[in-house]
């Protein structure tokens, strides 16, 4: 019974998690060697600079304007 219980609470505490999660969002890089432009959500490295963001699309067209 208490095993039943525990499982029962972990699974709900897991999908309680889940289910308030939100997309990463994204923000323009501009490379520092060549000035090349990308759009990521995760840093790319020392050789870039973040230049705006955050954005909520892949393009980096739409900015975020609440955060």
């Amino acid at each position: 019974m208490k095993r039943s219980l525990i499982l029962f609470l972990l699974m709900a505490a897991t999908a309680a998690g889940t289910s308030t999660a939100r997309p990463a969002w994204w923000y323009l890089y501009q490379s520092r060697v060549d000035g090349q432009r990308a759009c990521s959500q995760t840093p790319l490295g020392e050789g870039w600079v973040q230049m705006a963001g955050p954005f909520k699309d892949a393009h980096c067209e739409k900015l975020v304007r609440n955060k």
